[in-house]
């Protein structure tokens, strides 16, 4: 029981706490548009923040091992689309036509940072790498994600001009302000981490709130039964196991050594729910509360199966073994204490730049 509680993500008890208020007391009427607002401050902020705490001048450094960094981003943003574009045989008889498009909208978010570093850490594989690749990511995200949401998703995510002018506006543009401005503000960013950090999360909160209050109004639980939740927290299981194997093998076939496949695992295989939740807001609007239940399930997934991999790779490294493509050692290793889950969604937003 101890071990599932410590895999247990308190962040997201807290995201799904606001999820139950917004159910109970959504905003309506003048204090939704007072939500809304705040909400779209909240996503400027999280985004120029974002871009003052990401040091250009270290991912730079990080392209002499651009191959690495290449499979990386292979994985995160042409592997995970390849695979929610297959997913389209699941319609409908398994998910809905709503919950596909936010299964396809989580496999063009971005990877993680904090999460992908410290499993990365824990499995002693090459940080150095995991740090400059989720650098990489979220640097690429910020661009490829709502092009690829445009692209893949299209119309019937209510794509348009207007979509794209909010975009640049509400996260391109406050991102690329925290760049130019890291030069000045960058020391203060970092001496107060921890209560920006809080800044953040609470950002987070308002926008799941005023999605979820949106979908209240919108009547979206009418629209999901719980056989299709579960048979989406299966599509998303499986999805999550393809991606591991894959990169698990992949890397091996690549050449890579054992470090760098740590790192290609964790960065490659994780999605940043710190990123996608925002950028849902503005993507999907009034149709974000669907669109970002598979990312949150999928977060919860993936932290939970790194954390026992992580610890599987530890061990093997430690005892100077090779571990399997999988990330254990083999049937002989029994299941350890998983670590303490990192963060949920303040993730990749505290790196360590």
């Amino acid at each position: 029981m101890r071990r599932l509680v410590r895999l247990i993500d308190p962040y997201l008890v807290l995201l799904l706490a606001t999820v139950g208020l917004a159910a109970a007391l959504p905003a309506r009427s003048t204090a939704a548009d007072a939500v809304d607002a705040t909400a779209t401050g909240a996503i400027a902020l999280l985004f120029f923040l974002y871009g003052a705490r990401l040091s250009t001048t270290e991912a730079v450094a990080g392209l002499r091992h651009w191959r690495l960094h290449l499979t990386i981003l292979a994985c995160t943003f042409l592997l995970y689309p390849a695979l929610g574009l297959a997913c389209r045989g699941l319609v409908p008889w398994l998910v809905t036509e709503e919950l596909y498009t936010g299964l396809l909208f989580l496999c063009v978010v971005p990877s993680t940072v904090q999460s992908a570093i410290a499993l990365t850490s824990v499995a002693r594989g090459n940080v150095a790498a995991a740090i400059a690749a989720g650098s990489f990511s979220s640097l690429a995200g910020v661009v490829l994600t709502p092009l690829l949401a445009a692209l893949l998703i299209g119309a019937s995510g209510g794509f348009g001009g207007d979509s794209l002018l909010k975009i640049a506006s509400q996260l391109l543009l406050p991102f690329l302000a925290g760049q130019l401005l890291r030069r000045w503000i960058g020391g203060f960013v970092t001496r107060h981490r921890v209560v920006l950090g809080l800044v953040d999360r609470g950002s987070i909160l308002i926008v799941v709130y005023a999605a979820f209050s949106q979908g209240m109004n919108e009547d979206i639980w009418g629209q999901v039964s719980w056989q299709r939740l579960l048979a989406l927290a299966g599509v998303a299981a499986v999805l999550l196991a393809v991606v591991l194997l894959l990169t698990g093998y992949g890397t091996r076939k690549l050449g890579f050594a054992r470090a760098d496949r740590t790192a290609i695992l964790f960065a490659g295989s994780t999605k940043s729910l710190a990123a996608g939740l925002p950028m849902a807001g503005v993507i999907f609007e009034e149709r974000a509360a669907l669109a970002v239940l598979p990312l949150m399930l999928f977060h919860q997934m993936q932290l939970i199966a790194g954390a026992v991999l992580a610890r599987r790779r530890g061990r093997a490294a430690a005892a100077g073994q090779e571990p399997g493509p999988e990330g254990g050692q083999g049937a002989a290793d029994a299941a350890p204490d998983a670590p303490d889950a990192p963060d949920a969604a303040g993730e990749d937003d505290r790196s360590r730049r």
